[in-house]
């Protein structure tokens, strides 16, 4: 009996297949016998995995033939092998240390698969070490050293986080929907079918594109399809047979506490968003990036190749599901898969433009779940008296260019008490250093309302861009000279990067620098979504919304401060990663809280997290509250999780010191004080006050500013 039906799927693009398919087939099935994957030429000890038969019927010829339909006979052999060679370590990896939830021996295992991957590899032990040598060493002549780098951690990505998923099976534990669904790109190995996809297509993104926010959401759109897809027809097959629990329909099962199919529904509506994120930043976010990097006519081709092979493999990938033997398919449709008239409905739902200033009445605040004490710095008062001056100073009570109606003034700024922010965040800074935190409080916050108070305005992009250009000039790593200031936010961050880059290393200065840049940055990612009308799609939110909040901005302080203590590997560690994620995650949806009302019917906002689960969930503000309340509590509870439990195996693992050990501990408080401090100073500051707008002459409204790190100050215009 199946446990749920299988949802409508949106399938935008026809599925095509390969005619080198048979081919293939044969090729592959010699291959696999050749490396040991077989039962009849598999190694000693190795349990049985495969027979010919399992093979036949899995059809991961099948699966290349409909993901890369155009690539010639040898380089479709070359993928099938690439995959019956994926497929096979996920099934051995399953029988030989999953079931046994043997984790010493897995990592043994896993720490050894990257020297195959090398050009002086060790002698294979087994047919997963066997087939990797093999392949690398028919697949990255071809490619640029860049490439290779790129797909070597690709690949090693998807084999060593397979630990994630045998802790969480050995412990029980479900993960919550952000971690899941940020994991599963690694595990699921998606990333790394993108790489082949350049390999397959016969082209290379161009490296100074790879880091772009396109190109990344690109990736991780089309991995999240892959994976969401992938779990809803799988979801039997791993929770009966296999006890598997790293599965989105049983994550949401779990968390929203529903029964499958409404949870093989909400992925499915996941996936369809996820989808949609896609064709959006393709349509809208690469034309402007060609031109902004001057890309040539075999550049611009190239990329477009790159994009058409991920929408091949979503749309092969697909029909693949619909007839392998892996996978609970029987009572599926078989093609015109994207003719299918509800599936495109509910995309339609999911993208349907938002209807702003809408009265939705004052916020009722949930029960947040907050066990850390809110401690004060006892230097606060200093600092309020203090940023009220610096304001003044860089200017920001003054009338400018675009904008002749002062954003702030001094009483308004006292009433935002960025002082009790920061003395929270920061309860046992000296005096100058919490001078220096309340500023760049204010400082991001200002740039904040100024930044949609001309730029959404006006609806000027292009203006935006040149304003987010010419942000790193006023933070030069040798702390020399700085362009002349055009207005108070560039002011004020040539003055606060001076103060605070010239005590630091260039190692402190450079990542400091990164996290200020992708703050203003995100600021263009929500200019875009105003100018759509468009209410983001739920990971994409959560992910930009970290940047928008300043929340790397104020972790990047605290992680410079402890620079001397914790190696820098430290910090690019998952763990440390997922630590610092999750926290702000806590933060960024306690502020979405907050300032709801105003962003709802006093602005017209549409980057807002409870907006973006009642659009998501298609559901209203009383429904979307408790679910966000709850993940936020999934999420500190994630932090405390990776802290008792990861962070002591990282230290080992890497042999940190006692000074190192003591370093992470402290951060860890510090980021505890964190949290803290942010309820603290939502529920203190009059920043986000429910009150009514007032009037201005003709149709105009002045809309109160909302944000640390929320773009709130929208339109004033008068006749």
């Amino acid at each position: 009996m199946r446990p749920f039906e299988l949802p409508d799927f949106y399938v935008p693009y026809p599925a095509r297949l390969n005619p080198h398919l048979e081919a293939a087939r044969a090729h592959s099935t010699v291959w696999a016998r050749e490396m040991g994957m077989l039962d009849d030429t598999r190694d000693p000890g190795t349990p049985e995995i495969w027979d010919e038969a399992k093979l036949d019927a899995m059809d991961y010829a099948l699966l290349c033939a409909y993901t890369h339909p155009d690539c010639d006979g040898p380089e479709l052999d070359l993928i099938t092998d690439w995959y019956v060679w994926v497929f096979y370590f996920d099934d051995h990896f399953l029988e030989v240390f999953k079931r046994p939830q043997d984790q010493p021996g897995a990592k043994t295992y896993l720490d050894r698969l990257p020297l195959f991957m090398s050009s002086e590899p060790p002698e294979p032990e087994n047919a997963v070490e066997r087939g990797l040598i093999d392949l690398w060493a028919r697949t990255v002549p071809a490619k640029s050293d860049a490439w290779r780098r790129r797909f070597a951690e690709s690949t090693d990505n998807l084999l060593r986080e397979s630990l994630w998923e045998l802790a969480n099976i050995s412990t029980g534990r479900v993960p919550n929907p952000v971690e899941y669904v940020e994991m599963r790109r690694k595990v699921g190995g998606a990333p790394w079918s993108a790489d082949l996809v350049e390999h397959a297509a016969g082209i290379e993104v161009p490296e100074r594109l790879v880091g772009t926010r396109p190109l990344r959401v690109l990736k991780d759109t089309f991995a999240d399809g892959v994976h969401l897809r992938n779990d809803i027809f799988s979801y039997q097959r791993e929770t009966e047979s296999e006890g598997e629990i790293n599965n989105c329909v049983l994550v949401v099962e779990h968390f929203l506490g529903v029964a499958p199919q409404h949870a093989a529904d909400t992925v499915n509506d996941l996936l369809t968003s996820r989808l949609r994120q896609f064709e959006n930043t393709a349509l809208t976010e690469l034309p402007p990036l060609y031109e902004e990097h001057a890309l040539d006519p075999a550049e611009r081709a190239s990329v477009s190749a790159y994009v058409k092979g991920l929408q091949d493999w979503q749309s092969g990938g697909h029909e693949w599901h619909l007839r392998s033997s892996r996978y609970m398919n029987e009572a599926a449709p078989l093609g015109m898969s994207a003719t299918r008239l509800p599936a495109l409905l509910a995309s339609a739902r999911i993208s349907r433009p938002h209807v702003p200033y809408q009265q939705v009445g004052r916020t009722p605040l949930p029960e947040f779940d907050m066990p850390y004490p809110a401690r004060v710095n006892p230097h606060r008062e200093r600092a309020r008296q203090n940023v009220i001056a610096w304001c003044g100073a860089m200017g920001m009570y003054e009338p400018l260019p675009r904008h002749p109606v002062p954003l702030w003034t001094a009483e308004r700024l006292a009433g935002f008490e960025f002082a009790i922010c920061a003395a929270s965040l920061d309860p046992d800074a000296s005096p100058e250093a919490l001078d220096l935190g309340t500023q760049w409080l204010a400082w991001g916050t200002f740039g904040d309302d100024y930044f949609p108070a001309v730029f959404n305005r006006d609806r000027d992009m292009a203006g935006a861009k040149i304003f987010n250009a010419r942000v790193p000039g006023f933070m030069p790593l040798d702390c020399g000279a700085t362009p002349v200031p055009e207005n108070p936010f560039e002011q004020g961050l040539a003055d606060l990067w001076h103060r605070t880059a010239s005590p630091m290393g260039a190692r402190g200065r450079a990542e400091f620098r990164e996290a200020v840049e992708h703050m203003v940055e995100s600021w263009l990612w929500e200019l875009n979504n105003h100018l759509q009308g468009r209410v983001p799609d739920p990971v994409d939110y959560l992910e930009m919304r970290r940047r928008t909040f300043g929340s790397e901005l104020t972790m990047a302080l605290s992680r410079i401060e402890h620079a001397a203590e914790i190696p820098a590997e430290v910090f690019q560690t998952r763990t440390l990663r997922e630590i610092d994620a999750s926290v702000m995650d806590v933060g960024c949806l306690i502020n979405d809280v907050f300032s709801y009302q105003k962003e709802m019917e006093y602005e017209g906002e549409v980057n807002n997290g409870v907006l973006a689960v009642e659009n998501f969930l298609d559901c209203g503000r009383d429904e979307a509250l408790p679910i966000v309340n709850d993940l936020m509590s999934a999420r500190r509870r994630q932090f405390e999780h990776l802290v008792s439990a990861e962070l002591p195996v990282l230290s080992d693992e890497l042999a940190l010191d006692d000074t190192a050990r003591a370093g992470l501990a402290a951060y860890v408080e510090e980021l505890r004080d964190w949290i803290a401090g942010i309820l603290k100073w939502h529920h203190e500051t009059h920043r986000y006050d429910e009150r009514p707008p007032q009037r201005t002459t003709g149709p105009s409204r002045l809309f109160k500013p909302t944000g640390l790190g929320t773009s709130a100050f929208h339109l004033f215009t008068s006749r």
